[in-house]
């Protein structure tokens, strides 16, 4: 009971970071957990890059973040797994007499590293078209045709194709990471249910 009363007493609003290509289905998972846990809590939202939400949580501007890490790291508290893919219109028509057109993320995220890596490994000519940092204008460029793309598997939208036959892509893990000052709603009994999200 005294816990309880503490939580409605403190009632500062919980700061969260998320990558805008995990608000469609990630962030509901981790605000439906937080929104059981605290139905009284308010949550503020911040969608910028993983690199950039580390940064912030660092600099006390975040109470916790959903990142990227790389599977081989034990970072955070994990909330699922997603693997790169290739992405296109689901009419685009390769032009051999032409560079590939690409639209990518910036040149931090893994993807973009591995899509340019990838191409270059296999003597295929490309042109990079487009950098950006959300998931949402990469996916209006590519969904028109004016390029291909490639992103996480779970920011891929039912109006896209995944490509088959193209270069491999890196996997990652998707992580809770929090800042070192802890929310009161982000205790030991929310987090230990942060591993069932990925089942939900």
């Amino acid at each position: 009971a005294l816990k309880q009363v503490k939580r409605y007493e403190d009632k500062q609003p919980l700061r969260l970071g998320c990558p805008e290509d995990y608000n469609d289905t990630i962030l509901p998972k981790v605000i439906r957990l937080l929104q059981r846990a605290e139905p009284t809590c308010s949550i503020q939202v911040f969608s910028l890059p993983s690199i950039t939400l580390r940064e912030w949580l660092d600099d006390g501007r975040l109470d916790a973040a959903i990142v990227t890490r790389s599977p081989d790291s034990e970072e955070g508290y994990w909330l699922t797994h997603d693997v790169g893919v290739w992405i296109s219109s689901p009419d685009y028509a390769f032009d051999n007499s032409k560079p590939v057109p690409l639209a990518l993320f910036q040149t931090d995220c893994k993807y973009h590293a591995a899509a340019v890596n990838g191409l270059t490994k296999q003597g295929t000519p490309y042109q990079l078209l487009a950098c950006s940092n959300t998931a949402s204008a990469q996916r209006a460029i590519v969904k028109v045709g004016l390029a291909i793309g490639a992103m996480g598997k779970l920011s891929v939208t039912p109006d896209l194709k995944i490509l088959d036959d193209m270069p491999p892509l890196p996997s990652v893990d998707i992580v809770l990471i929090l800042a070192s000052k802890h929310h009161p709603v982000l205790d030991k009994e929310v987090l230990n249910q942060l591993v069932e999200l990925d089942s939900e």
